[in-house]
């Protein structure tokens, strides 16, 4: 299944006008999956590790210097007792998530190391027989739907490309003030919406794209689109929000004498 995966996937370049054909076979070394291929993906794969060794510096350097967001969506002004030192609150959160992810992994490595895989995984290559149906990784399905759900292979690659990169522009997409859902009781509901619309374009990607299955998939991308570039910026301007607290406590010590009173302090400061 991973030679023909490899085999679909590079098979995606020649839909590129003119240049196509030739960046498919530079990417295998020659006219098919073969020995080069290998290598050179093996490589990619190894390096690409370091690359996001990077990216986890990056992190926590904006972790630390620009801070971090919280679930209120609150802008947090600096001295304020609406914060936790970094240790040891955050780092035991973090580490009891860790150990619950752990688990959760242990179990799949050495209990259902299948469950998520394909039987054709252990079918020996053969470039002369096609699998009846290839699938590729399950947190791929979504955008391998998309794909498929669009006749023309050029328009189907775009799709599936626009489907990953619209969410590198979602700030610029979310017109709303308010970074928080807590406060925005309409957008909750198409949120839950979206998770569904996934979902399905998972599960109808593991199916074949005949029938009822490939009806499904073209309106599941149709409002997966929709929700990003029409829904979520006309949601922003017209979504009446519940009001925003001013701080992170506020919710908690809403009628407190004690926050009250400090706030009284600091309007006289002011």
């Amino acid at each position: 299944m991973s030679f023909w995966g490899a085999t679909v996937i590079t098979n995606l370049f020649s839909a590129i006008p003119l240049v196509g054909e030739g960046i498919v076979t530079w990417l295998w070394g020659g006219y098919s999956v073969d020995n080069p291929t290998l290598t050179r993906f093996f490589t990619l794969h190894y390096l690409i590790p370091f690359l996001i060794l990077g990216l986890v510096v990056l992190h926590i350097w904006a972790l630390h210097v620009p801070g971090n967001n919280n679930p209120v969506g609150i802008d947090v002004k600096k001295p304020s007792k609406d914060t936790v030192p970094f240790h040891p609150y955050i780092v035991i959160k973090d580490g009891f998530a860790l150990l619950m992810f752990m688990i959760v992994f242990a179990f799949f490595v050495f209990y259902a190391p299948n469950i998520l895989g394909h039987a054709d995984n252990y079918i020996e290559a053969n470039p002369m027989v096609t699998p009846a149906h290839i699938v590729p990784e399950w947190y791929l399905l979504p955008f391998y739907a998309i794909l498929r759900s669009v006749p023309d292979k050029l328009l189907g690659v775009v799709a599936m490309l626009s489907a990953i990169l619209i969410l590198a522009v979602l700030p610029w997409l979310d017109t709303s003030k308010i970074r928080s859902a807590v406060f925005r009781p309409l957008y909750k509901q198409f949120y839950w919406i979206l998770v569904a619309d996934v979902l399905i374009l998972g599960y109808v990607g593991a199916m074949p794209a005949e029938g009822l299955y490939l009806l499904i998939a073209r309106v599941a991308t149709a409002y997966y689109f929709l929700h990003f570039l029409v829904i979520l910026p006309v949601l922003g301007f017209k979504e009446k929000t519940l009001p925003v607290p001013l701080s992170i406590t506020e919710p908690v010590l809403g009628g407190s004498p004690n926050l009250a009173a400090a706030r009284n302090k600091e309007s006289k400061i002011e």
